[in-house]
Protein backbone atom coordinates (compact mmCIF):
# COMPACT_ATOMS: atom_id res chain seq x y z
CA UNK A 1 0.00 0.00 0.00
CA UNK A 2 2.74 2.04 0.76
CA UNK A 3 3.81 1.87 -3.92
CA UNK A 4 0.52 3.84 -4.49
CA UNK A 5 0.75 6.22 -3.56
CA UNK A 6 3.91 7.01 -4.38
CA UNK A 7 3.38 5.88 -8.05
CA UNK A 8 0.34 7.67 -8.22
CA UNK A 9 2.54 11.08 -7.13
CA UNK A 10 4.99 9.87 -10.16
CA UNK A 11 2.23 9.49 -12.57
CA UNK A 12 0.70 12.72 -11.91
CA UNK A 13 3.96 14.64 -11.63
CA UNK A 14 4.92 13.26 -15.26
CA UNK A 15 1.41 14.02 -16.68
CA UNK A 16 1.86 17.45 -15.28
CA UNK A 17 5.41 18.19 -16.88
CA UNK A 18 3.78 16.38 -19.92
CA UNK A 19 0.82 18.88 -20.12
CA UNK A 20 2.92 21.69 -19.46
CA UNK A 21 5.54 20.74 -22.20
CA UNK A 22 2.28 20.61 -24.49
CA UNK A 23 0.64 23.58 -23.81
CA UNK A 24 3.52 25.94 -23.97
CA UNK A 25 4.38 24.17 -27.18
CA UNK A 26 0.60 24.50 -28.58
CA UNK A 27 1.09 28.29 -27.88
CA UNK A 28 4.64 28.67 -29.40
CA UNK A 29 2.83 26.83 -32.99
CA UNK A 30 -0.78 28.75 -32.63
CA UNK A 31 -0.05 31.21 -35.74
CA UNK A 32 -3.77 33.10 -34.98
CA UNK A 33 -1.98 36.52 -34.07
CA UNK A 34 0.41 36.13 -37.60
CA UNK A 35 -2.78 35.67 -39.55
CA UNK A 36 -4.48 38.81 -38.06
CA UNK A 37 -1.22 41.08 -38.32
CA UNK A 38 -0.81 39.29 -42.08
CA UNK A 39 -4.46 40.29 -42.85
CA UNK A 40 -3.87 43.93 -41.63
CA UNK A 41 -1.78 44.44 -44.10
CA UNK A 42 -4.49 43.37 -47.25
CA UNK A 43 -3.55 40.04 -48.00
CA UNK A 44 -5.49 36.92 -48.36
CA UNK A 45 -5.38 34.33 -45.57
CA UNK A 46 -6.34 31.72 -47.93
CA UNK A 47 -3.02 28.82 -47.42
CA UNK A 48 -1.73 30.54 -44.41
CA UNK A 49 -1.26 28.43 -41.35
CA UNK A 50 -3.44 28.07 -38.28
CA UNK A 51 -0.26 26.58 -36.61
CA UNK A 52 3.02 26.32 -36.93
CA UNK A 53 4.89 24.25 -40.05
CA UNK A 54 8.06 23.08 -40.85
CA UNK A 55 10.69 26.51 -42.37
CA UNK A 56 12.92 23.90 -44.48
CA UNK A 57 11.07 25.92 -47.15
CA UNK A 58 12.24 29.42 -46.46
CA UNK A 59 15.10 31.53 -47.90
CA UNK A 60 15.42 34.57 -45.83
CA UNK A 61 13.79 33.97 -42.44
CA UNK A 62 15.07 31.16 -39.81
CA UNK A 63 14.20 28.00 -40.89
CA UNK A 64 13.06 26.25 -37.54
CA UNK A 65 8.94 25.97 -37.70
CA UNK A 66 7.62 28.89 -38.57
CA UNK A 67 4.33 30.84 -39.34
CA UNK A 68 5.22 31.62 -43.49
CA UNK A 69 4.74 29.30 -46.49
CA UNK A 70 7.16 30.43 -49.42
CA UNK A 71 4.25 32.42 -50.81
CA UNK A 72 3.94 34.70 -47.50
CA UNK A 73 7.85 34.92 -47.70
CA UNK A 74 7.68 36.61 -50.83
CA UNK A 75 5.12 38.75 -50.29
CA UNK A 76 6.59 40.47 -47.04
CA UNK A 77 9.85 40.57 -49.05
CA UNK A 78 7.91 42.62 -51.42
CA UNK A 79 5.88 44.43 -48.83
CA UNK A 80 9.61 45.29 -47.36
CA UNK A 81 10.76 46.77 -50.19
CA UNK A 82 7.49 48.83 -50.89
CA UNK A 83 7.81 49.81 -46.69
CA UNK A 84 11.71 50.91 -47.47
CA UNK A 85 10.75 52.85 -50.43
CA UNK A 86 7.88 54.99 -48.71
CA UNK A 87 10.41 55.45 -45.51
CA UNK A 88 13.08 57.15 -47.13
CA UNK A 89 10.51 58.72 -49.47
CA UNK A 90 8.88 60.10 -45.93
CA UNK A 91 11.89 60.70 -44.37
CA UNK A 92 13.18 63.13 -47.03
CA UNK A 93 9.51 64.66 -47.75
CA UNK A 94 10.72 68.07 -46.02
CA UNK A 95 14.19 68.69 -47.56
CA UNK A 96 12.11 68.08 -51.06
CA UNK A 97 9.73 69.86 -50.76
CA UNK A 98 12.11 72.85 -49.01
CA UNK A 99 13.73 72.66 -51.95
CA UNK A 100 10.66 73.30 -54.64
CA UNK A 101 8.64 75.71 -52.32
CA UNK A 102 11.65 77.86 -51.61
CA UNK A 103 13.34 77.59 -55.37
CA UNK A 104 9.19 78.93 -56.41
CA UNK A 105 9.01 81.69 -53.97
CA UNK A 106 12.31 83.08 -54.65
CA UNK A 107 11.94 82.95 -58.71
CA UNK A 108 8.41 84.79 -58.20
CA UNK A 109 10.12 87.51 -56.52
CA UNK A 110 12.80 88.06 -58.62
CA UNK A 111 10.54 88.11 -61.67
CA UNK A 112 7.97 90.64 -59.81
CA UNK A 113 11.37 92.83 -59.10
CA UNK A 114 12.05 92.61 -63.21
CA UNK A 115 8.42 93.36 -63.91
CA UNK A 116 8.09 96.27 -61.40
CA UNK A 117 11.67 97.94 -62.36
CA UNK A 118 10.23 97.48 -66.43
CA UNK A 119 6.88 99.32 -65.78
CA UNK A 120 8.29 101.99 -63.51
CA UNK A 121 11.41 102.53 -66.43
CA UNK A 122 8.63 103.15 -69.16
CA UNK A 123 6.36 105.10 -66.96
CA UNK A 124 9.32 107.49 -66.10
CA UNK A 125 10.53 107.59 -69.37
CA UNK A 126 6.85 108.18 -71.01
CA UNK A 127 6.19 111.20 -68.80
CA UNK A 128 9.73 112.64 -69.66
CA UNK A 129 10.49 112.05 -73.35
CA UNK A 130 7.01 111.13 -74.58
CA UNK A 131 6.69 110.02 -78.01
CA UNK A 132 10.34 110.23 -78.41
CA UNK A 133 10.76 107.70 -76.17
CA UNK A 134 7.83 105.30 -77.38
CA UNK A 135 9.44 105.49 -80.78
CA UNK A 136 12.45 103.82 -79.30
CA UNK A 137 11.21 101.94 -76.54
CA UNK A 138 12.06 98.55 -77.98
CA UNK A 139 15.45 99.38 -76.80
CA UNK A 140 14.92 99.59 -73.43
CA UNK A 141 12.53 96.62 -73.68
CA UNK A 142 14.93 94.33 -75.40
CA UNK A 143 17.11 95.21 -72.22
CA UNK A 144 14.44 93.74 -69.69
CA UNK A 145 13.96 90.79 -72.10
CA UNK A 146 17.66 90.08 -72.25
CA UNK A 147 17.89 90.55 -68.60
CA UNK A 148 14.93 88.21 -67.74
CA UNK A 149 16.41 85.58 -70.39
CA UNK A 150 19.58 85.54 -68.29
CA UNK A 151 18.12 85.08 -65.67
CA UNK A 152 15.59 81.87 -67.01
CA UNK A 153 18.74 80.62 -67.72
CA UNK A 154 18.78 81.64 -71.71
CA UNK A 155 21.95 81.47 -73.63
CA UNK A 156 22.98 85.34 -72.95
CA UNK A 157 26.19 86.85 -72.21
CA UNK A 158 25.40 89.35 -69.81
CA UNK A 159 28.51 91.77 -70.54
CA UNK A 160 27.93 91.99 -74.53
CA UNK A 161 24.43 92.62 -74.17
CA UNK A 162 24.89 95.35 -71.87
CA UNK A 163 27.36 96.72 -74.33
CA UNK A 164 25.25 96.31 -77.02
CA UNK A 165 22.38 98.21 -75.46
CA UNK A 166 24.58 101.13 -75.22
CA UNK A 167 25.62 100.79 -78.66
CA UNK A 168 22.04 100.97 -79.57
CA UNK A 169 21.93 103.74 -77.54
CA UNK A 170 24.61 105.45 -78.83
CA UNK A 171 22.99 105.01 -82.88
CA UNK A 172 19.65 106.14 -81.46
CA UNK A 173 20.91 109.37 -79.28
CA UNK A 174 23.60 110.05 -82.61
CA UNK A 175 20.85 110.53 -84.92
CA UNK A 176 18.48 112.40 -83.17
CA UNK A 177 21.22 114.77 -82.09
CA UNK A 178 22.41 115.02 -85.53
CA UNK A 179 18.92 114.84 -87.61
CA UNK A 180 20.68 117.34 -90.50
CA UNK A 181 22.31 114.29 -91.56
CA UNK A 182 21.04 110.95 -93.47
CA UNK A 183 23.10 107.67 -92.02
CA UNK A 184 23.42 104.54 -93.14
CA UNK A 185 23.72 100.97 -91.65
CA UNK A 186 27.02 100.93 -92.02
CA UNK A 187 27.73 104.41 -90.85
CA UNK A 188 25.95 103.55 -87.50
CA UNK A 189 27.26 100.32 -87.17
CA UNK A 190 31.01 102.41 -87.67
CA UNK A 191 29.54 104.85 -84.85
CA UNK A 192 28.87 102.35 -82.37
CA UNK A 193 32.34 101.24 -82.26
CA UNK A 194 33.45 104.52 -80.71
CA UNK A 195 30.90 103.64 -77.50
CA UNK A 196 34.59 102.66 -75.33
CA UNK A 197 36.30 104.61 -76.77
CA UNK A 198 34.82 108.16 -76.66
CA UNK A 199 32.33 107.25 -73.39
CA UNK A 200 29.19 109.27 -74.46
CA UNK A 201 27.56 108.11 -71.53
CA UNK A 202 30.07 108.74 -68.73
CA UNK A 203 31.11 106.62 -66.62
CA UNK A 204 27.52 105.26 -65.89
CA UNK A 205 27.87 102.34 -68.18
CA UNK A 206 30.77 100.76 -66.91
CA UNK A 207 29.34 101.09 -63.19
CA UNK A 208 25.83 99.51 -64.23
CA UNK A 209 27.69 96.76 -65.85
CA UNK A 210 29.69 95.83 -63.41
CA UNK A 211 26.46 95.66 -61.01
CA UNK A 212 24.40 94.06 -63.04
CA UNK A 213 26.89 91.40 -63.86
CA UNK A 214 27.10 90.53 -60.18
CA UNK A 215 23.90 90.81 -59.35
CA UNK A 216 22.42 88.95 -62.49
CA UNK A 217 24.99 86.31 -61.53
CA UNK A 218 24.69 85.39 -58.12
CA UNK A 219 20.33 85.74 -58.77
CA UNK A 220 20.53 83.08 -61.65
CA UNK A 221 23.39 81.14 -59.95
CA UNK A 222 21.53 81.17 -56.68
CA UNK A 223 18.04 79.96 -57.98
CA UNK A 224 19.77 77.20 -60.17
CA UNK A 225 20.96 75.90 -56.92
CA UNK A 226 18.00 75.43 -55.57
CA UNK A 227 16.77 73.94 -58.92
CA UNK A 228 19.84 71.55 -58.38
CA UNK A 229 19.01 70.63 -54.91
CA UNK A 230 15.58 69.71 -55.65
CA UNK A 231 16.42 67.35 -58.35
CA UNK A 232 19.15 65.93 -56.79
CA UNK A 233 17.00 65.42 -53.32
CA UNK A 234 14.43 63.84 -55.71
CA UNK A 235 16.16 61.41 -57.25
CA UNK A 236 18.21 60.22 -54.33
CA UNK A 237 14.65 59.66 -52.54
CA UNK A 238 14.00 56.77 -55.21
CA UNK A 239 16.59 54.98 -53.59
CA UNK A 240 17.57 51.29 -55.58
CA UNK A 241 16.86 48.78 -53.82
CA UNK A 242 18.99 45.57 -54.52
CA UNK A 243 18.12 41.93 -53.46
CA UNK A 244 20.79 41.99 -51.13
CA UNK A 245 19.17 44.93 -49.04
CA UNK A 246 15.35 43.56 -50.31
CA UNK A 247 16.38 40.41 -47.97
CA UNK A 248 18.17 41.88 -45.03
CA UNK A 249 14.92 44.38 -45.06
CA UNK A 250 12.66 41.69 -45.12
CA UNK A 251 14.74 39.64 -42.16
CA UNK A 252 14.46 42.85 -40.34
CA UNK A 253 10.72 44.06 -40.49
CA UNK A 254 8.70 40.55 -41.36
CA UNK A 255 10.58 37.45 -39.86
CA UNK A 256 9.42 38.12 -37.06
CA UNK A 257 5.89 37.57 -38.49
CA UNK A 258 7.28 33.83 -39.27
CA UNK A 259 8.28 33.17 -35.74
CA UNK A 260 5.06 34.00 -34.27
CA UNK A 261 6.03 37.26 -32.99
CA UNK A 262 4.06 39.61 -35.20
CA UNK A 263 4.27 42.96 -32.90
CA UNK A 264 8.12 42.53 -32.10
CA UNK A 265 9.92 45.49 -33.32
CA UNK A 266 13.84 45.13 -34.49
CA UNK A 267 16.52 46.14 -32.32
CA UNK A 268 18.26 49.56 -32.72
CA UNK A 269 21.43 48.93 -33.62
CA UNK A 270 20.06 46.24 -36.02
CA UNK A 271 18.14 48.38 -37.72
CA UNK A 272 21.35 50.85 -37.99
CA UNK A 273 23.22 48.17 -39.90
CA UNK A 274 20.56 47.22 -42.03
CA UNK A 275 20.12 51.08 -43.07
CA UNK A 276 23.99 51.79 -43.44
CA UNK A 277 24.21 48.67 -45.78
CA UNK A 278 20.69 49.65 -47.58
CA UNK A 279 21.71 53.58 -47.90
CA UNK A 280 25.78 53.44 -48.17
CA UNK A 281 25.54 55.08 -51.62
CA UNK A 282 23.28 57.56 -50.19
CA UNK A 283 25.70 58.50 -47.58
CA UNK A 284 28.45 59.05 -49.82
CA UNK A 285 26.44 61.82 -51.12
CA UNK A 286 26.66 63.45 -47.85
CA UNK A 287 30.55 64.92 -48.21
CA UNK A 288 29.72 66.72 -52.00
CA UNK A 289 26.26 67.60 -50.44
CA UNK A 290 27.33 70.00 -47.34
CA UNK A 291 29.87 71.37 -49.59
CA UNK A 292 27.29 72.54 -52.03
CA UNK A 293 24.79 73.62 -48.84
CA UNK A 294 28.06 75.98 -47.69
CA UNK A 295 28.58 77.79 -51.12
CA UNK A 296 24.65 77.88 -51.53
CA UNK A 297 24.85 79.86 -48.01
CA UNK A 298 27.60 81.98 -49.15
CA UNK A 299 25.69 83.36 -52.57
CA UNK A 300 22.59 83.97 -50.07
CA UNK A 301 24.78 86.06 -48.05
CA UNK A 302 25.15 88.01 -51.31
CA UNK A 303 21.40 88.00 -51.54
CA UNK A 304 20.37 89.07 -47.78
CA UNK A 305 21.68 91.82 -45.50
CA UNK A 306 20.36 95.02 -43.17
CA UNK A 307 18.57 97.23 -46.16
CA UNK A 308 16.78 100.85 -46.25
CA UNK A 309 15.45 100.97 -49.50
CA UNK A 310 14.21 104.43 -48.83
CA UNK A 311 18.06 105.48 -48.37
CA UNK A 312 18.78 103.76 -51.94
CA UNK A 313 20.29 106.36 -54.16
CA UNK A 314 18.36 107.00 -58.00
CA UNK A 315 16.62 104.45 -59.53
CA UNK A 316 17.75 102.97 -62.72
CA UNK A 317 15.90 104.99 -65.18
CA UNK A 318 17.44 108.09 -63.41
CA UNK A 319 20.71 106.50 -64.04
CA UNK A 320 20.28 106.14 -67.73
CA UNK A 321 18.81 109.74 -68.22
CA UNK A 322 22.09 110.54 -66.90
CA UNK A 323 23.31 108.93 -69.06
CA UNK A 324 21.47 110.45 -71.80
CA UNK A 325 21.82 113.76 -70.09
CA UNK A 326 26.04 113.12 -70.80
CA UNK A 327 25.73 112.42 -74.13
CA UNK A 328 23.67 115.87 -74.92
CA UNK A 329 26.34 117.75 -72.78
CA UNK A 330 29.07 116.15 -75.11
CA UNK A 331 27.03 115.66 -78.12
CA UNK A 332 29.38 118.47 -80.23
CA UNK A 333 32.81 116.47 -79.39
CA UNK A 334 31.48 113.03 -79.83
CA UNK A 335 29.61 114.15 -83.61
CA UNK A 336 33.20 115.52 -84.46
CA UNK A 337 35.65 112.80 -83.58
CA UNK A 338 32.61 110.26 -84.96
CA UNK A 339 32.94 112.48 -88.22
CA UNK A 340 36.78 112.15 -88.15
CA UNK A 341 36.65 108.44 -87.61
CA UNK A 342 34.07 107.33 -89.84
CA UNK A 343 33.72 109.82 -92.01
CA UNK A 344 31.47 113.15 -92.94
CA UNK A 345 28.30 112.01 -93.14
CA UNK A 346 25.68 113.31 -96.28
CA UNK A 347 23.19 115.63 -95.24
CA UNK A 348 19.79 114.57 -95.08
CA UNK A 349 17.42 115.68 -97.70
CA UNK A 350 15.26 116.62 -95.24
CA UNK A 351 17.42 119.24 -93.93
CA UNK A 352 17.71 120.24 -90.01
CA UNK A 353 14.98 119.49 -88.01
CA UNK A 354 13.73 123.31 -87.44
CA UNK A 355 13.23 122.45 -83.38
CA UNK A 356 16.44 122.84 -81.61
CA UNK A 357 18.35 119.86 -79.36
CA UNK A 358 16.36 121.01 -76.04
CA UNK A 359 13.05 121.17 -77.94
CA UNK A 360 13.64 117.37 -79.64
CA UNK A 361 14.51 116.05 -75.61
CA UNK A 362 11.04 117.64 -74.50
CA UNK A 363 13.45 120.11 -72.18
CA UNK A 364 16.32 118.62 -70.58
CA UNK A 365 15.64 115.73 -67.43
CA UNK A 366 15.85 117.01 -64.36
CA UNK A 367 16.05 113.72 -61.80
CA UNK A 368 13.79 113.88 -58.92
CA UNK A 369 14.97 114.50 -55.53
CA UNK A 370 13.36 112.02 -53.41
CA UNK A 371 10.80 114.75 -52.11
CA UNK A 372 9.41 115.34 -55.66
CA UNK A 373 9.17 111.56 -56.46
CA UNK A 374 5.97 110.91 -58.07
CA UNK A 375 2.84 109.38 -56.47
CA UNK A 376 1.02 108.31 -59.80
CA UNK A 377 1.81 105.18 -61.25
CA UNK A 378 5.45 104.97 -61.09
CA UNK A 379 4.97 105.73 -57.47
CA UNK A 380 2.72 102.94 -57.03
CA UNK A 381 4.76 100.42 -58.93
CA UNK A 382 7.45 101.96 -56.35
CA UNK A 383 5.94 101.05 -53.69
CA UNK A 384 5.56 97.87 -55.11
CA UNK A 385 8.78 97.10 -55.51
CA UNK A 386 9.74 98.07 -51.68
CA UNK A 387 7.07 95.79 -50.27
CA UNK A 388 8.29 92.73 -53.00
CA UNK A 389 11.97 93.80 -51.56
CA UNK A 390 11.31 93.06 -48.14
CA UNK A 391 9.18 90.41 -48.93
CA UNK A 392 12.39 88.69 -50.58
CA UNK A 393 14.26 89.69 -47.83
CA UNK A 394 12.81 87.36 -45.43
CA UNK A 395 12.06 84.43 -48.08
CA UNK A 396 16.12 84.27 -48.50
CA UNK A 397 16.64 84.09 -44.63
CA UNK A 398 13.81 81.39 -44.85
CA UNK A 399 15.83 79.80 -47.13
CA UNK A 400 18.94 80.04 -45.65
CA UNK A 401 17.61 78.51 -41.93
CA UNK A 402 16.26 75.81 -43.85
CA UNK A 403 19.88 74.72 -46.21
CA UNK A 404 21.36 74.58 -42.53
CA UNK A 405 18.93 72.23 -41.32
CA UNK A 406 19.94 69.86 -44.14
CA UNK A 407 22.99 69.47 -43.76
CA UNK A 408 24.66 66.16 -42.77
CA UNK A 409 21.17 64.84 -44.41
CA UNK A 410 22.29 62.27 -46.37
CA UNK A 411 24.31 60.42 -43.80
CA UNK A 412 22.12 60.54 -40.58
CA UNK A 413 19.17 58.96 -42.76
CA UNK A 414 19.35 56.04 -41.43
CA UNK A 415 19.32 57.71 -37.83
CA UNK A 416 15.95 59.30 -38.79
CA UNK A 417 14.59 55.95 -40.31
CA UNK A 418 15.39 53.84 -37.08
CA UNK A 419 14.41 56.60 -34.30
CA UNK A 420 13.41 54.96 -31.66
CA UNK A 421 10.20 53.95 -31.21
CA UNK A 422 9.14 54.43 -34.29
CA UNK A 423 10.53 52.04 -36.11
CA UNK A 424 12.86 50.14 -33.98
CA UNK A 425 12.18 49.03 -29.69
CA UNK A 426 13.51 50.88 -27.19
CA UNK A 427 13.87 48.41 -24.55
CA UNK A 428 17.13 46.58 -25.92
CA UNK A 429 16.43 42.79 -24.73
CA UNK A 430 12.59 43.14 -25.42
CA UNK A 431 13.52 43.28 -29.89
CA UNK A 432 14.20 41.49 -32.74
CA UNK A 433 17.91 40.85 -33.38
CA UNK A 434 17.28 38.90 -36.47
CA UNK A 435 16.39 35.45 -35.32
CA UNK A 436 14.98 35.89 -32.18
CA UNK A 437 13.37 37.97 -28.98
CA UNK A 438 17.01 39.73 -27.48
CA UNK A 439 19.74 41.91 -27.25
CA UNK A 440 21.69 42.52 -30.71
CA UNK A 441 25.38 42.42 -30.23
CA UNK A 442 27.02 43.18 -33.06
CA UNK A 443 28.39 46.89 -33.46
CA UNK A 444 26.97 49.31 -35.70
CA UNK A 445 29.13 50.01 -38.96
CA UNK A 446 30.38 53.58 -40.09
CA UNK A 447 28.08 55.37 -42.99
CA UNK A 448 29.61 54.93 -46.87
CA UNK A 449 29.91 52.57 -49.16
CA UNK A 450 33.31 51.37 -48.01
CA UNK A 451 32.61 50.67 -44.58
CA UNK A 452 30.41 47.98 -45.64
CA UNK A 453 32.75 45.44 -46.14
CA UNK A 454 32.10 43.93 -42.74
CA UNK A 455 28.51 44.74 -42.78
CA UNK A 456 27.01 41.64 -40.69
CA UNK A 457 23.43 42.34 -41.93
CA UNK A 458 23.38 43.41 -45.54
CA UNK A 459 25.83 42.27 -47.94
CA UNK A 460 27.23 44.99 -50.24
CA UNK A 461 29.73 45.11 -53.22
CA UNK A 462 32.07 47.86 -52.20
CA UNK A 463 32.94 47.74 -55.69
CA UNK A 464 30.23 48.56 -57.49
CA UNK A 465 29.03 52.66 -56.67
CA UNK A 466 25.50 53.17 -57.54
CA UNK A 467 25.74 55.44 -61.09
CA UNK A 468 22.70 57.51 -60.03
CA UNK A 469 24.15 58.60 -56.81
CA UNK A 470 27.79 59.11 -58.88
CA UNK A 471 25.89 61.50 -61.81
CA UNK A 472 24.19 63.37 -58.45
CA UNK A 473 27.43 63.74 -56.79
CA UNK A 474 28.95 65.25 -60.02
CA UNK A 475 26.00 67.58 -60.53
CA UNK A 476 26.49 69.01 -56.98
CA UNK A 477 29.63 69.40 -57.95
CA UNK A 478 29.58 71.05 -61.01
CA UNK A 479 27.19 73.32 -59.35
CA UNK A 480 29.50 74.07 -56.27
CA UNK A 481 31.93 75.57 -58.66
CA UNK A 482 28.97 77.54 -60.16
CA UNK A 483 28.28 79.38 -56.88
CA UNK A 484 32.03 79.59 -55.62
CA UNK A 485 32.78 81.55 -58.80
CA UNK A 486 28.83 83.72 -58.10
CA UNK A 487 30.16 84.22 -54.51
CA UNK A 488 32.99 86.38 -56.37
CA UNK A 489 31.19 87.96 -59.43
CA UNK A 490 32.07 85.40 -61.92
CA UNK A 491 29.89 83.77 -64.38
CA UNK A 492 30.99 80.08 -65.25
CA UNK A 493 29.32 78.23 -68.07
CA UNK A 494 29.36 74.21 -68.42
CA UNK A 495 26.98 71.34 -70.26
CA UNK A 496 24.38 70.72 -67.92
CA UNK A 497 23.90 66.91 -68.65
CA UNK A 498 20.72 66.63 -66.95
CA UNK A 499 19.10 68.83 -69.62
CA UNK A 500 19.84 66.29 -72.32
CA UNK A 501 22.72 68.02 -74.05
CA UNK A 502 21.29 71.74 -73.46
CA UNK A 503 24.01 74.45 -72.56
CA UNK A 504 23.33 76.04 -69.80
CA UNK A 505 24.61 79.64 -68.80
CA UNK A 506 25.36 82.31 -70.65
CA UNK A 507 27.97 83.06 -73.62
CA UNK A 508 29.00 80.73 -75.72
CA UNK A 509 27.51 77.48 -74.15
CA UNK A 510 30.34 74.40 -73.74
CA UNK A 511 31.39 72.34 -76.99
CA UNK A 512 29.67 68.82 -77.18
CA UNK A 513 29.39 66.13 -75.09
CA UNK A 514 31.62 68.27 -72.51
CA UNK A 515 30.04 67.83 -68.13
CA UNK A 516 32.89 69.39 -66.23
CA UNK A 517 35.04 71.62 -68.39
CA UNK A 518 34.25 75.17 -67.45
CA UNK A 519 34.72 78.66 -69.36
CA UNK A 520 35.12 81.47 -67.07
CA UNK A 521 33.57 85.08 -68.46
CA UNK A 522 35.74 87.74 -67.05
CA UNK A 523 33.38 91.18 -66.59
CA UNK A 524 34.73 94.45 -65.44
CA UNK A 525 35.48 94.85 -62.07
CA UNK A 526 33.48 91.88 -61.24
CA UNK A 527 35.09 90.01 -58.16
CA UNK A 528 34.09 91.16 -54.90
CA UNK A 529 36.78 93.51 -53.12
CA UNK A 530 38.39 94.23 -56.33
CA UNK A 531 38.44 97.85 -57.43
CA UNK A 532 38.69 98.90 -53.86
CA UNK A 533 41.21 101.36 -53.61
CA UNK A 534 38.99 104.69 -54.14
CA UNK A 535 36.54 103.12 -51.61
CA UNK A 536 39.06 103.39 -48.95
CA UNK A 537 40.04 106.51 -50.10
CA UNK A 538 36.45 107.85 -49.95
CA UNK A 539 36.45 106.33 -46.63
CA UNK A 540 38.79 107.90 -45.11
CA UNK A 541 36.59 111.20 -45.72
CA UNK A 542 33.43 109.85 -45.96
CA UNK A 543 33.18 106.81 -43.03
CA UNK A 544 29.43 106.60 -43.44
CA UNK A 545 30.36 104.64 -46.84
CA UNK A 546 28.47 101.30 -47.12
CA UNK A 547 30.48 98.30 -46.54
CA UNK A 548 31.54 96.64 -49.96
CA UNK A 549 30.12 93.05 -48.73
CA UNK A 550 26.83 94.99 -48.83
CA UNK A 551 26.40 95.96 -51.95
CA UNK A 552 25.67 93.16 -54.27
CA UNK A 553 22.28 92.99 -51.99
CA UNK A 554 19.91 95.33 -53.69
CA UNK A 555 21.70 94.99 -57.02
CA UNK A 556 20.82 91.35 -56.90
CA UNK A 557 17.59 91.55 -55.67
CA UNK A 558 16.37 95.10 -57.22
CA UNK A 559 18.97 96.37 -59.15
CA UNK A 560 16.98 96.45 -62.55
CA UNK A 561 15.19 99.50 -61.15
CA UNK A 562 17.63 100.62 -58.18
CA UNK A 563 21.13 101.29 -58.28
CA UNK A 564 23.16 100.17 -55.38
CA UNK A 565 23.65 102.09 -52.11
CA UNK A 566 27.36 103.30 -53.15
CA UNK A 567 28.83 105.68 -54.75
CA UNK A 568 29.30 106.05 -58.72
CA UNK A 569 33.52 106.19 -58.63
Amino acid sequence: HMKTPHVLQVALCTLSVLSLSFGGESKARSCSEVRQAYNAKGFSLVNVPHQEISGEHLRVCPQGYTCCTIEMEEKLSQQSKVEFENLVEETSHNIRTTFVSRHKKFDEFFLELLDNSEKSLNSMFTRTYGKLYMQNSEVFQDLFTELKRYYTGGNVNLEEMLNDFWSRLLERMFQLLNSQYHFTDDYLECVSKYTDQLKPFGDVPRKLKAQVTRAFIAARTFVQGLMVGREVANRVAKVNVVPACIRALTRMLYCPYCRGMPGLKPCHNYCHNVMRGCLANQADLDAEWNVFIDAMLLVADRLEGPFNIEAVIEPIDVKISEAIMTMQDNSMQVSAKVFQGCGQPKPSSMGRSARGISDVFNARFRPYTPEERPTTAAGTSLERLRVVWRTMQHSVIDIKEKLKESKRFWSNLPDDICAKGKLTESDEEQCWNSHTKGRYFPEVVKDGLTNQANNPEVDVDITRPDTLIRQQIMALRVMTNKLKNAYNGNDIYFQDSSDEGSASGSGSGCPDGCTTEFVFVGTEAPVIGADRSDERAAAAGKSASPRPTRLLVMAALALPLWALQTRWR
